[in-house]
């Protein structure tokens, strides 16, 4: 009974520290570059390693952030991402980074990370930023967190809520963040939602969001800009 009882509480503890650690794992080696070849490689952390031997400064080196990104688009703001897709020694370090530039007005529209935290900071502009907390108890509303932001301010989004950020001011902004994976992914609800492929069917839509299915329809038509 006592061996029982010690197995259940290790398997206990393994699935509550696998829950605790769901974010990316810590290297177990100094570095692991990304690389295409998989005939060559294996598999570490989603990207397969470039042989130490042919790794140079260059592969952990990315220039470009000085450059402003292109808002003329329907939400007027851009994100240039830096993770391991353009930058692969960021391999298995748990790590990226974004530059995002906001027209006057422009937005950052709502979206969730599902494999990063976010942490921003204001380098010029005024921002209003916000996250939204995850479903609560019955006949409660989702909690809304807001704040407006100054260059120098910095603000936390926690993994996977919904969040926003909005230029409310006349001028230019711009923002850099960290993000705690070197792949966070980005889900922009809007375009989730009504821009899918193949869309969603519009009566769930329509019964979701309590309103006339021509409500789905038209939004439905219309063309979600991606800023990412």
């Amino acid at each position: 009974m006592a061996l029982k009882s010690f197995v259940l509480i290790i398997a206990i503890l393994a699935v509550v520290t696998s829950i605790s650690h769901a974010s990316d794992p810590s290297p177990l080696q100094d570095f692991c570059v990304a690389v295409n070849d998989s005939m060559t490689t294996v598999f570490v952390n989603g990207k397969v390693c470039k042989d130490p031997k042919v790794v140079t400064a260059d592969d952990f080196f990315k220039s470009g952030l000085n450059i402003a990104g292109n808002t003329s688009n329907n939400v007027g703001s851009a994100v240039t991402a830096v993770n391991v897709n353009n930058l692969p020694g960021l391999n298995t370090l748990g790590i990226s980074l974004v530059r995002i530039d906001y027209a006057p007005y422009g937005l950052n529209p709502p979206h969730t990370h599902p494999r990063g935290t976010e942490v921003l900071t204001v380098l010029e502009g005024t921002l209003y930023v916000g996250f939204v907390l995850s479903n609560p108890g019955p006949n409660m509303k989702n909690k809304l967190f807001t704040k407006i932001l100054h260059p120098g301010d910095v603000f936390v989004f926690p993994i996977g809520l919904i969040h926003f950020q909005f230029n409310v001011g006349k001028t230019k902004a711009v923002a850099f963040a960290g993000l705690s994976s070197q792949n966070p992914g980005v889900i922009t609800i809007a375009n989730a939602v009504f821009g899918s492929d193949p869309p969603i069917n519009g009566d769930i839509l329509a019964k979701a969001f309590q309103v006339d299915k021509k409500v789905v329809d038209y939004l439905q038509s219309q063309f979600w800009w991606d800023n990412n």
